[in-house]
């Protein structure tokens, strides 16, 4: 079963068969956590590298400072060891051309965010498909714990195994 994970929300699942998706990946990041041992996987679709104000309760999750905490806690919640778990990131690109002497670079201060995230709690990331322009679609079996991407126009690959 395909379950999608839209800007914003993130799922984890240690259901085998179950497939976490996360379609058209821009400038956001695909952020994929694996403990094969457990065989419990997660992914977050994350929108902005940190929170401004006070976001609504069911907002917090496009944050990345919200999100990556939340989702390796809830890993671990579902019977995830932090020791195993290792992450994969699919996204960051640069999907708006430059406006200027200088453009908003979303996708890799989202990428940075994230990677800075994972490594303070010392996740492991064992694959990245970051950067260049065009959009990604991330796909997390949780049977196999393989991660994979699909550029736009391009075929599946597998990322992380």
């Amino acid at each position: 079963m395909e379950t999608m994970v839209r800007m914003g929300e993130l799922a984890i699942s240690d259901t085998p068969g179950d497939v976490l998706v996360s379609l058209g990946l821009g400038s956001c990041i695909g952020l994929a956590l694996v403990d094969k041992r457990a065989g419990v996987a997660g992914l977050a679709h994350i929108v902005l590298p940190a929170t401004t104000g006070t976001p609504k309760p069911e907002a917090m999750n496009k944050f990345a400072d919200h999100a990556v905490p939340a989702l390796v806690d809830g890993m671990v919640e579902r019977g995830a060891s932090r020791v195993f778990l290792h992450a994969a990131l699919v996204g960051g690109a640069s999907m708006f051309g430059a406006t200027g002497a200088k453009t908003l670079e979303v996708g890799q201060r989202n990428a940075t965010a994230v990677r800075e995230l994972v490594a303070a709690r010392r996740v492991p990331v064992v694959a990245e498909a970051v950067g260049g322009s065009r959009g990604r679609t991330v796909r997390v079996d949780v049977s196999s714990g393989t991660v994979s991407v699909r550029e736009v126009g391009g075929v599946e690959e597998v990322l992380a195994a």
